[in-house]
């Protein structure tokens, strides 16, 4: 199949903006992923592609969907759900085709979506600690600007600091790259304090910050509520106020160009990507990352 070349729109640029999304990188499902008959025509070629793992999800339809995405240029990064993993055996297992069959050398490592270990695994730390990832070459752990209600569930934060420390020091020790991806948020000021806290705690790693994509406001308000995203959900609740407003578009402008701006003026903030959720499509938020600067993108330079 010929590949298509991406439309560029004439929209004016914001250079800060622009800064903040070169490099910019992507969440997809195999069952989300499918719909898109060639990712070369939405995103930049080497573009990091997440690859979420769904409990429910067949470990073979993950692997060929990697192994796709890996044959048109991309950057995959498959996750490793602590929770849903059986056993060290399976996990060897997934590294193993993962790597040989996919030819994928990254991972996203998390606890998982679910409150309770489906196995001998509780939470990232303790996948890590197998040794099993000291192979690949970069590997990118879970951030909680408002917190996570399945790791902290009374809320407390030097829990997941202690577990950004811990996973910092394995980097340091194995040689390894790493980064932060978040939860998505909507309000800019309370995650430029919880990065900036990060720094103040002596963890220096890179946040790559996640961002919900163009959606409706009621899909973002019912996976906000599912993700347990924290006090910036009152920024949809205010929007959700004005009826008229609930079935349009929902888009990640004021959020990002606030970031953007904030980036700006102090350049060592440690929030050095963007990630985006495409929770009202692929194609809505490859199109909105393009046309706000996404498709100058540079992702061979990535942290």
């Amino acid at each position: 199949m010929a590949v298509v070349a991406m439309k560029r729109r004439q929209n004016p640029r914001n250079g800060a903006l622009e800064n903040l999304l070169r490099g910019f990188s992507i969440e997809v499902m195999p069952r989300t992923a499918a719909r898109i008959d060639d990712f070369r025509t939405l995103l930049p070629r080497g573009t990091r592609i997440y690859l979420a793992h769904i409990d429910g999800t067949p470990f073979d339809d993950m692997l060929a969907t990697a192994r796709r995405l890996s044959q048109q240029g991309f950057a995959v990064m498959p996750h490793f759900p602590a929770r849903l993993i059986r056993d060290r055996a399976m996990l060897a297992e997934w590294i193993d085709r993962y790597r040989h069959e996919a030819g994928v050398d990254q991972a996203l490592v998390l606890a998982g979506g679910v409150s309770q270990p489906q196995g001998a695994f509780d939470n990232s730390m303790e996948m890590l600690d197998t040794g099993l990832f000291d192979d690949l070459t970069r590997i990118h752990v879970a951030g909680h600007p408002e917190g996570n209600r399945d790791v902290a569930p009374n809320g407390a934060p030097g829990v997941l600091l202690d577990a950004l420390r811990w996973k910092q020091d394995f980097a340091r020790r194995k040689g390894l790259e790493m980064a932060i991806v978040t939860q998505f948020a909507f309000e800019s000021a309370p995650v430029i304090k919880w990065a900036n806290s990060l720094v103040e705690a002596g963890i220096t790693l890179p946040v790559h910050l996640g961002v919900a994509g163009p959606a409706k406001l009621q899909t973002l308000i019912r996976f906000a509520i599912a993700c347990g995203v924290g006090p910036s959900l009152r920024v949809l609740q205010k929007r959700a106020r004005d009826v008229r407003k609930l079935l349009l578009p929902f888009a990640p402008d004021d959020f990002l160009n606030d970031i953007a701006a904030h980036k700006a003026a102090h350049p060592d903030l440690n929030i050095s990507h963007i990630h985006f959720f495409p929770l009202g499509g692929i194609k809505a938020a490859a199109e909105w990352a393009r046309d706000h600067g996404g498709d100058t993108a540079q992702p061979d330079a990535q942290d």
